[in-house]
């Protein structure tokens, strides 16, 4: 797969590259982040390289992992992935720094990996799934375009070992 760098206004999707585990560390470590996207594997630095090596290979063609980062000085914003890409569908998850939710990074940057996969990866449809109890992310699916389609109850383990009920988003290439 060619280098991927998506520039959308006010953020810059870009490959991983080893030199971020200083950022990510700490991003990883946040509440949100370690409740709603739980790394635990991720402790140290070295720990820390090892997850952006995982996320930095794109050889395999079962996922698209990106940094979100500001394009003025480059610094970490969050996270965007494309996932369990088969058979012209995939999910999407996401994450963003503390200092930057609230300005629209998560649903930009979700809107334009969304956006590149149907276009360089012929997906036909992406799903995006969160947990019912973080509104936040039913926020950033409706702002991407994506369609409340119903609820998984009980559906995944999160960060705090409990299971949540999802809510389950999807985006079509075909809508509008």
């Amino acid at each position: 797969m060619e280098t991927i760098k998506i520039a959308v206004p006010g953020l810059v999707l870009r490959p991983w590259r080893t030199e971020d585990a200083a950022e990510v560390l700490p991003a990883l470590r946040e509440p949100a982040i370690a409740l709603w996207n739980p790394a635990p594997t991720v402790v140290d630095l070295a720990s820390a390289e090892t997850w952006l090596a995982r996320r930095a290979d794109l050889s395999g063609g079962e996922h698209v992992s990106l940094a979100v980062t500001d394009p003025a000085g480059g610094e970490l914003l969050g996270s965007v992935s494309l996932h369990s890409i088969h058979d012209g569908g995939a999910s999407i998850g996401y994450w963003t720094v503390g200092p930057a939710r609230g300005r629209g990074v998560a649903s930009r940057a979700v809107a334009a990996l969304t956006g590149w996969g149907f276009g360089q990866l012929g997906l036909h449809r992406v799903e995006l799934c969160h947990a019912v109890a973080n509104p936040g992310s039913c926020r950033v699916a409706e702002r991407a375009g994506y369609r409340l389609e119903g609820t998984l109850r009980d559906s995944h383990r999160y960060g705090d070992g409990r299971r949540y009920d999802e809510h389950v988003h999807g985006r079509l290439t075909t809508d509008t």
